[in-house]
């Protein structure tokens, strides 16, 4: 007998409780390369206690949960699956715009992981723990019977929920960006279509044409003769309005609206709520099951289509009317842009002139702008670096939403990543485990002033704050740096990824803690005390300074970050956000695009502007402060208007209290 068999035959011997503990050893890699072994060897790593054990190894969702989460899948074998392909989603994601937060974070749903916007919000009466958190959906990914993955964007148009089809593509294991795209297929005719390679909501080119422009057929036929062997372009090698143009078009074709049944929770409520958890958990089989069922119908639909033969390409009957309302398009804006520069020079002889001219600098975005959802004043100068669509659309035969997570490079300051303005992106934050070394690193919340955690009778509207704190190593020193990635306030007070406090690590503090008790009265216990500096006005918003304070860490595992001289104290405490998100509250989501990243610059809480939302927030507002020179004189402005209100109302007010001041 031959060792290796006598190998084998030691491990087929093993019962398949024992062999599943020795399972755990192994990863689900080396199981399945140990099934091709042999058909024996196949036969016994195919065993359900094996993979159960792999599911619940990987540390994503607890041995309760895997158990109900096996009903609606083939076999263990197949949840493992899954749950390996969207392991790297799960964490903390976000976008710099707006600057009061885009935080998403992403984590196990049912049978699936779904993505969660957390809202800019004041804290709860209740405090953190048992206050609800505000949130608000934006995707999730859905595990199919054999463990495959079926991606839905949420988004809300006219006062109508929407979730919109797509594909994910394969996941880097080290993803650290999050990027919503349009991908252009080649037809495939073969009537045996993998599941896993089907043509889930993929758009016609003709469908598409006729969704973006009119109809004109003023190609010539040898120009609409389509080069089978052409090369495709990817998607972010178009210009940015092309992308957005692309991504508009396709949401509104692969759209369905979501019926009250299926507007139900997306996770369950904690167990610890018995009766709840039961009913959360019928909502979401029937939640799913309908969800399975419009994902499969529209691969049932576009497999028809794509099997269908037709004489001539579809796409280049349109692709000249594409393009000539893209040229369309670009003539009003810069029709409009020309209009902006007449009535600005006339505009620059007042005062008036100059202090818009000044605002808007300042602002870092025109009225038009924002009018043309983000076009450049002049696209032309971009032409030769990017790909033009109808090049984009005349290399494919059929496009798709997608999901792409992919690892780029970035650099970053201070522990916030250096981000692309013009993607459709969010930008993974590395979470670090808390260490013997790196103790107090991970997600914290709190708010201004003492006693932490609730509201006081003087102050019931404080801001909730979400701060991610990680350690540096500069010129032999250990700095804790606790970054700001949400803000609850009406305004912007800090930009978004700045050091809300840098500690020392290594040097203690000798300042003494203003407070004896906490908000029960109880004498209070400090661990340690580090000197380090904390954020403060300096020299301008986007360029913040510091000043000297000191962080002092209690007993029961609380932080407090006090400014020396302002007196002012920050109080942290560490956040379980899954559990947090189960007890939260679910507001309406942005429209699809916008729900994803929203990209445009802004400093109020643009995700709070819905009727019927939580009664612990106020109505949404906006407030802008700029600051103008002129001649050597600086006058702040505030003005603080509704959120319907557009940035040019603002400008115009700004502008005429200027007047009213000067004159």
């Amino acid at each position: 007998m031959s060792p290796k068999s006598c190998y084998s035959g030691l491990l087929l011997s093993l019962p398949d409780d024992v062999f599943a503990i020795f399972s755990c050893f192994l990863s689900p890699r080396d199981i399945c390369n140990l099934s091709l072994c042999c058909r024996s060897l196949y036969t016994l790593v195919a065993s359900e206690k094996v993979w159960l054990t792999q599911c619940e190894m990987l540390g994503i969702v607890p041995l309760k949960d895997l158990v109900e989460w096996r009903k609606g899948v083939s076999s263990y074998r197949a949840l493992c699956r899954f749950l390996v392909s969207v392991r790297p989603l799960i964490g903390i994601w976000v976008h710099q715009n707006p600057e009061l937060g885009n935080v998403v974070y992403v984590m196990p749903g049912f049978v699936s992981v779904v993505g969660c916007r957390i809202i800019p919000q004041e804290l709860h009466p209740l405090g953190i723990e048992d206050g609800p958190i505000l949130w608000a959906p934006v995707f999730e990914v859905i595990c199919d019977f054999d463990g495959l993955t079926m991606f839905f964007l949420h988004g809300r148009e006219k006062g109508n929920h929407y979730i919109y089809p797509g594909a994910i593509k394969a996941i880097d294991r080290a993803c650290n960006v999050l990027l919503l795209e349009v991908e252009p297929r080649k037809r495939r005719c073969d009537s045996t279509l993998m599941h896993s390679e089907s043509f889930v909501n993929h758009l016609d080119m003709e469908e598409l044409s006729r969704k973006v422009c009119r109809s004109n057929s003023g190609l010539l036929k040898s120009q609409r003769i389509y080069e089978k062997n052409e090369e495709m372009i990817p998607f972010n090698k178009l210009a940015f309005s092309d992308r957005r143009k692309l991504l508009e078009v396709i949401t509104s074709q692969v759209r369905h609206k979501v019926p009250d049944m299926a507007i139900g929770p997306l996770f369950p409520r904690t167990r610890d709520d018995g009766e709840n958890f039961q009913k959360d958990l019928l909502l979401l089989w029937e939640r799913r099951s309908f969800l399975i069922h419009i994902y499969n119908l529209g691969n049932s639909l576009t497999e028809y289509e794509a099997n269908s033969q037709q004489a001539v390409d579809p796409m280049l009957l349109e692709l000249d009317g594409i393009q000539k309302s893209l040229d369309c398009s670009m003539e009003f804006c810069n029709h409009l842009h020309e209009e902006n520069g007449s009535t600005e020079s006339i505009k620059r002889k007042s005062l008036s002139g100059y202090f818009l001219g000044r605002l808007r600098h300042i602002l870092g975005k025109s009225s038009s702008i924002n009018r043309n959802h983000g076009i450049s004043k002049n696209l032309s100068s971009g032409e030769n670096k990017h790909a033009r669509l109808h090049e984009f659309l005349r290399s494919s035969e059929t496009i798709r939403l997608i999901l792409h997570a992919t690892t780029v490079k970035l650099s970053s300051y201070r522990a916030w990543p250096n981000m692309h303005d013009s993607r459709f992106a969010l930008y993974k934050l590395p979470m670090r485990i808390p260490t013997a070394n790196q103790e107090y690193a991970g997600l914290w919340g709190g708010t201004f002033g003492w006693p932490p955690g609730k509201p006081s009778e003087d102050k019931p509207g404080k801001a909730l704050f979400f701060l991610l704190l990680s350690y540096e190593e500069s010129q032999g020193q250990q700095l804790l740096i606790a970054t700001k990635i949400l803000e609850g306030t009406h305004y912007v007070l800090h930009p978004n990824g700045s050091a809300m406090f840098i500690v020392n690590i290594n040097e203690s503090s000798s300042e003494p803690f203003p407070w004896d008790t906490d908000a029960d009265s109880f004498h209070i216990n400090i661990k340690h005390a580090f000197v380090g500096e904390g954020i403060a006005n300096g020299y301008g918003f986007r360029y913040p300074g510091s000043k000297p304070g000191s962080l002092f860490v209690f007993q029961n595992d609380l932080l407090a970050f006090i400014w020396k001289e302002s007196r002012a104290v920050l109080t942290l405490q560490r956040l379980d956000l899954q559990e947090l998100l189960k007890k939260g509250e679910r507001i309406p989501a942005l429209p699809p695009i916008a729900n994803f990243s929203y990209l445009t610059k802004s400093y109020s809480n643009v995700f709070t502007g819905f009727p019927n939302t939580s009664t612990c927030l106020s109505l949404p507002r906006t407030s802008i402060r700029a600051v103008l020179g002129f001649n050597g004189f600086c006058a702040r402005v505030t003005y603080i208007v509704t959120s319907s209100r557009k940035a040019e109302d603002f400008l115009a007010a700004a502008v005429g209290l200027l007047e009213l001041h000067f004159f």
